[in-house]
């Protein structure tokens, strides 16, 4: 019989639009929270956008940044924090908590 973890793993979905070539700013993205949450989070889904231009993070559905929205793209500590407060708030992230 196979285990069940009463607590499931955030998953957390960067989408990119491919013809914009922001491929390995995604996959730079999801290798930094694969590395900073290898316990914490269930994985990371690279999903090309059918929108153009389009670069959104979200954690388990619920989206945390949105390239448009805020005019520019994330940092790479802003989306560590964004999705630390969702996935593990109680996980310290060490000097990327500093301001």
């Amino acid at each position: 019989m196979a285990y069940i973890s009463s607590m499931t793993k955030q998953v957390v979905t960067i989408e990119y639009c491919p013809k914009c070539g922001w491929l390995l700013r995604a996959a730079y993205i999801a290798q930094e929270l694969l590395t900073t949450f290898q316990e914490e989070l269930g994985g990371v889904l690279l999903k090309p956008a059918e929108i153009s231009g389009r670069f959104t993070v979200s954690v388990g559905g619920q989206e945390v940044f949105d390239r448009k929205r805020e005019g520019r793209f994330p940092e790479t500590k802003e989306i560590k924090q964004l999705v630390r407060d969702i996935a593990c708030p109680d996980k310290s992230l060490g000097h990327s908590d500093k301001p």
